[in-house]
């Protein structure tokens, strides 16, 4: 956290999903309310344990799929690039080798890729579930950046 203004963001998930394990055991325990007496304990140790394991889930999504672009920086799950490293934004993705940022082998499931020109000539592969709006604002920075 540098303080800058993000002029671009994603957090890869949001934290309802932690909701989904005590909805389930409560539909659960409702249903067997009907049936009969109700194992109040067991449907409580799958709620905790449910929402636990959505919680690592949550946690895990937030840490490898979040974006955050600032005027210094675009950082991309574990992996940060510096802005002035950007000599422009491809408009087509190349056909193989380009690296996806963020540490990862690919992009991740369900977001568009942006092509990114660094200062050396090689071609990363930023990456946004909203990539039109991450291309929009790359560009406009890129653009406005004074040549180093």
């Amino acid at each position: 956290m540098t303080g800058e203004p993000v002029l671009y963001a994603e957090p890869g998930s949001t934290w309802w999903p932690v909701l989904w394990g005590p909805v389930f055991a409560a539909i659960g325990a409702a249903l067997e309310l009907g049936t009969g007496p109700v194992h109040w304990v067991a449907w409580t140790v799958v709620a905790v344990g449910l929402a636990g394991l959505a919680a690592g889930w949550v946690n895990a999504r937030r840490r490898v799929c979040s974006v955050e672009l600032t005027a210094r920086t675009l950082r991309q799950g574990s992996e940060t690039l510096a802005v002035e490293r950007i000599a422009g934004v491809a408009e087509e993705i190349p056909d193989a080798g380009a690296r996806a940022l963020g540490g990862g082998w690919t992009a991740p499931r369900k977001t568009d890729e942006v092509p990114l020109v660094l200062d050396d000539g090689t071609t990363v592969l930023a990456w946004a579930r909203d990539g039109a709006a991450l291309r929009s604002t790359l560009t406009s920075l890129v653009e406005s950046s004074p040549p180093s």
